[in-house]
């Protein structure tokens, strides 16, 4: 029984279709600067939204009609969930997906109930990958929802808290292992403070990285060899995270001697709930070879909080393809939808227009991103920019030739600072603008 029976597979029809369940830019097959799009981009659908989300709010429960899903958290339900999840991942064409060990399993009465459930989705899960041919781009451990984990999971002033959060990252990892997932990452929803007067900020971080060593340490283990990946987000649901961007999360890396065994998963709404563009974060990354993966999504500028709406804007997804382009692309890593429909969008087959379109814009703004790049114009402006660099004194401040006496004397003996060209801003975005 088909739980999607008016969709077909989605297909490439060109940029001249105006059929919303059909590809216009995205071409898994196309080559784009020596890569299919399909292994730039190695798209992937979320378990969390897609196959979880009800379309509540804090103002109101679920409006989402989902024929398949009889209204339960039951063992039973699930693993009926999983073959409507790879039906829908099939005929979309996603050669990937992700989950929190939550999405795909409930919790039992106990921890050893909890177990045998995972257990069992996880055979279901990899009967369908098998079938299909789809993988798992990364598993992680939900440790925000459940009130034990009220105070934090890693983080938190109860021990006992911490001692479970173990045992839920030992189990994902074991089942991402098991399911061939090619990451594993932690995003830290609970990982932070609302009140400082009732916090010791500096035992909880030590115990946060006690946390990922332990975690390292039993990858290493059972030989997994997936990439561990960090998602930045600086609130929501806790006033302040300890993983609030990039360069936040790369400072405490380096401090407890962990840089060398995580990347970055970086996210659109989270860049901008930390007052950065996603172009910067994905820049910040890549220049400190942290860049691992992404989420896609875009949030609202008209509201303050993280909507987690598909991308559809093109300079959006262009200035995330320059930067992906520029440091040599994802790696294990993919772009994975973390993004929801809207409240009002409550038909199944909504799924299929806000996944087409976000797929179609990634792929528009690679196609923008490549002319950009093979054009050179905005690489060659960027790198005349900076020619005071590259010889005189510029070249010798680089190369340690300088200190601060040797800069006076020449300072001294010059007299003045001689002004660069202007930086153009205006005259860049116009170039940009003619490449859409």
């Amino acid at each position: 029984m088909t739980a999607f029976p008016n969709v077909g597979k989605i297909e490439y029809e060109g940029p001249e279709s105006r059929n919303p369940l059909a590809f216009r830019w995205y071409n898994p097959d196309e080559v784009v600067e020596g890569k299919t799009m399909k292994e730039h981009f190695r798209f992937s659908v979320v378990y969390w939204h897609t196959f979880r989300g009800t379309g509540s709010d804090p103002f109101g429960p679920g409006t989402a009609v989902r024929p398949w899903d009889d209204g339960t958290d039951s063992l039973d339900n699930a693993i009926k969930r999983v073959k409507v999840a790879f039906e829908f991942i099939e005929k979309l064409g996603a050669p990937y997906y992700a989950f929190h060990d939550r999405d795909v399993a409930p919790e039992g009465a106990n921890l050893t109930e909890t177990y045998k459930n995972f257990d069992a989705v996880a055979a279901a899960l990899q009967e369908e990958q098998e079938r299909t041919g789809i993988k798992l781009l990364w598993g992680t451990a939900n440790m925000f929802s459940h009130p034990r984990f009220m105070h934090g999971a890693a983080t938190s002033c109860n021990a006992d808290a911490f001692a479970y959060a173990a045992c839920s990252v030992k189990k994902a990892l074991e089942i991402t292992k098991q399911l061939g997932g090619e990451n594993y990452v932690f995003w830290g929803g609970r990982e932070g403070y609302q009140n400082l007067l009732n916090t010791d900020m500096k035992r909880e971080l030590d115990h946060l990285a006690k946390f990922f060593h332990m975690a390292v340490d039993y990858a290493k283990e059972i030989g997994f060899d997936g990439q561990f990946l960090i998602e930045p987000k600086p609130k929501e649901p806790t006033k302040h995270q300890y993983d609030f961007d990039t360069a936040n999360c790369l400072a405490f890396l380096k401090s407890y001697d962990l840089d060398k065994h995580f990347k970055m998963n970086l996210e659109t709404n989270h860049a901008t709930l930390a007052g950065h563009t996603m172009q910067h974060e994905l820049e910040y990354a890549g220049q400190s070879g942290m860049l691992g993966s992404i989420d896609a999504n875009t949030g609202d500028l008209l509201l303050g909080w993280d909507t987690d709406q598909f991308p559809t804007n093109y300079y959006l997804t262009t200035e995330c393809m320059l930067s992906i382009l520029k440091y040599g692309g994802l790696g294990t890593g993919g772009v994975n939808f973390d993004a929801k429909v809207r409240r009002e969008s409550f038909d199944p087959i909504d799924l299929f227009y806000a996944h087409v379109g976000g797929m179609d814009a990634f792929a528009k703004g690679l196609k923008v991103a490549a002319a950009i790049r093979a054009d050179g114009k905005l690489q060659q402006f960027v790198k005349d920019r900076y020619k005071s660099w590259d010889e005189g004194v510029g070249a010798d401040i680089e190369s340690g030739k300088h200190n601060f006496k040797t800069l006076e004397a020449y300072m001294l003996e010059k007299g003045e600072v001689s002004p660069n060209e202007s930086g153009r801003q205006e005259l860049l975005e116009h170039i940009f603008n003619m490449y859409l």
